[in-house]
């Protein structure tokens, strides 16, 4: 997760800035920067690949003065990280930095280019800066012009913005990725969380989806997405506490659901080249056109994603994929001929029933490649190759930011690895890297349907019993939904192949068990619907996630319908996790349980 720090002042602020961005490391990175109006006028800027220390020495060796500013800690996503590709990101006459991704950077690049805008790096947010100054070269003020481009830029994003000549205005927005906004005596700051704060101020406040901000040292006014300028709750925190908080959430698990359009479009920028439509792949230490058979073996919610890996393989790599539970598979002693690739998902790295299974797999011979939330972790030091999830620090016991990001670098490795094969030409692979660069703005999206999730929630939270169904791709995300409600609202819960309950699970629908229909469209809708009619004329209370084009066919069938928006076949998994977080997240809240800390469970489960 990248970081970002503003401060405006009447006092050089590069060394606040350098330490807020300390506080940030928790997030990962590769690369920091900070620029400010060095003489009150002009923008400068300093910045450094790897670690914090190289920016300091780099700022030792060439001071940074100046009383308004901004800095960044960056995991690469477009661009490889290089000190040009490092934020913040500047013209002569506007300095930018940004979490999230730009959905149609491309689009508009090609436009700028075309005014005659000089790019030079690889990135998406130096066409923040491009389209920003293209505004003010057309005789906009700085407040003008950067509400202007804001109007023009899609997908996820938080931004911090800063002027040639202006010594007292920063301007701040978020959408899709959080922003906070602090209070001091004689300035004012921007950050990422309250910890990159917390150095500096006890008063906060927690900007909301859409917010534009324009401080100024002594004051800020807020508009909201539709420009109206509002006001936001001030609230007062620990300045010296510098821990991970659950900000103007509740709950973790619901500041982590809600960070998923960020940290997904983050994991999918470090293995997306956009311009080119290629996934780009860290070098593997095996020939990934020779892997034949892949076995991938997990605990848990990340057995769930392993079982949405073995759907995208088999139909776009057309090869053979065993999933196994870590727990079970040792013991079955199963044949692995050498050669083969084994995949290992964990969050934390010391699972240690996944440990135990990487163990016997690397005794058999087979390439290890691990897929890790945490980095430097036992499996990381045990594997051949890892592939990290950059969700950052998952405190809810319930996996949710951490699932998602697996199954986007699950679904990357998937597409690289039929393109090795053959069995996916190079436009394919494009086509799906487009759908998959779409999934963070579109999840922003879902997130605005809490509401009506919540009011399923309470009908829900009165049942003893709840049935997940869903059809391909959707079926482990049914598995995926009954295990959030039982963890952590301790609601028995089933999740079901829809077509599988005709042999069984049919005969427990009545009319007090919801069931949860999960069908979005494409090759199975209809065959899912079927199933869900079959539920309907038994009295069963269905709850339909669909999409906008599902909805308008069958939503009127089922209790309650939630329309989600249409993308690609390929990545609804994706989109789908989080309606059925948020459902058990509401539920639990209803029934008055311990959200993040459920009975009997813990995060990281080091004992067999």
């Amino acid at each position: 997760m990248c970081g970002i720090i503003g401060v405006i002042s009447s006092n050089d602020v590069a060394g606040r800035i350098v330490d807020g961005l300390r506080r940030l490391e928790y997030r990962g990175y590769d690369s920091a920067g900070v620029a400010t109006l060095y003489d009150g006028q002009s923008l400068d800027r300093r910045r450094a690949k790897g670690k914090l220390v190289n920016l300091e020495n780099e700022l030792d060796q060439r001071p940074l003065s100046g009383s308004v500013g901004i800095g960044h800690t960056r995991w690469a996503t477009h661009g490889e990280p290089t000190v040009a590709n490092a934020h913040p990101h500047a013209s002569e006459k506007v300095s930018v930095v940004h979490n999230g991704i730009i959905e149609n950077f491309r689009e508009l690049r090609e436009k700028l280019s075309a005014k005659g805008h000089v790019f030079n790096t690889e990135t998406d947010t130096e066409t923040i800066v491009h389209l920003i100054t293209d505004f003010v070269d057309q005789g906009k003020p700085p407040r003008q012009a950067a509400a202007a481009a804001l109007d023009e830029l899609e997908g996820a994003f938080a931004l911090a913005i800063i002027f040639d000549g202006e010594n007292d205005l920063m301007i701040g927005a978020r959408r899709g990725s959080p922003l906070v906004l602090g209070y001091g005596d004689g300035e004012m700051f921007l950050g990422s969380d309250a910890i990159a704060l917390s150095h500096l101020t006890h008063k906060i406040t927690y900007l909301e989806e859409g917010d534009r901000v324009e401080l100024s040292k002594n004051s800020s006014v807020i508009f909201d997405e539709s420009g109206k300028e509002v006001s936001r709750e001030i609230h007062e925190v620990d300045a010296s506490s510098g821990s991970i908080d659950k900000g103007n959430y509740k709950h973790f698990m619901m500041k982590e659901i809600y960070e998923q359009p960020t940290v997904v479009g983050q994991t999918l920028g470090t293995l997306i080249d956009p311009l080119s439509g290629q996934v780009k792949l860290a070098e593997m230490p095996f020939d990934m056109a020779s892997i034949d058979r892949v076995t991938i073996i997990a605990c848990g919610t990340s057995f769930y994603a392993a079982m949405v890996a073995k759907y995208w393989m088999e139909q776009v790599g057309r090869i053979n994929v065993d999933i196994d539970i870590a727990s079970e598979f040792r013991y079955r002693e199963p044949i692995m001929p050498e050669g083969g690739l084994a995949i290992f998902i964990s969050q934390s790295g010391e699972t240690a029933d996944t440990l135990a299974a990487l163990r016997y797999a690397k005794s058999q011979g087979q390439h290890i490649l691990s897929i890790l939330n945490v980095a430097q972790s036992s499996m990381e030091r045990e594997s051949d190759i890892v592939l990290h999830t950059h969700a950052g620090p998952e405190v809810g016991v319930a996996s949710t930011k951490a699932f998602t990001c697996q199954l986007s670098v699950l679904a990357c490795f998937a597409i690289a690895h039929a393109r090795a094969r053959g069995t996916i030409d190079r436009a394919e692979e494009a086509r799906l890297c487009v759908a998959l660069s779409e999934v963070p703005a579109r999840m922003a999206d879902v997130l605005n349907h809490d509401d009506a999730i919540k009011s399923m929630a309470i009908d829900v939270a009165k049942a003893q019993d709840v049935i997940y169904l869903g059809r391909g791709l959707e079926y482990p995300i049914a598995m995926e939904g009954a295990l959030k409600l039982k963890e952590i609202s301790y609601i028995h819960a089933e999740g079901y192949a829809a077509g599988e309950m005709k042999h069984g699970p049919i005969a427990l629908i009545d009319k007090n068990v919801p069931i949860i229909v999960i069908a979005p469209s494409g090759r199975l809708y209809e065959k899912t619907v079927s199933n869900m009619q079959e539920v309907i004329a038994r009295k069963g209370q269905v709850y339909f996630f669909t999409d906008i084009k599902g909805a308008k066919v069958d939503g009127e069938a089922a209790i309650a319908t939630i329309a989600l928006p249409m993308l690609d076949e390929f990545v609804t998994p994706l989109l789908h996790a989080i309606p059925v977080q948020l459902l058990s997240y509401h539920v639990a809240v209803a029934k008055g349980t311990d959200v993040d800390q459920p009975r009997n469970l813990a995060k990281s489960v080091t004992v067999e």
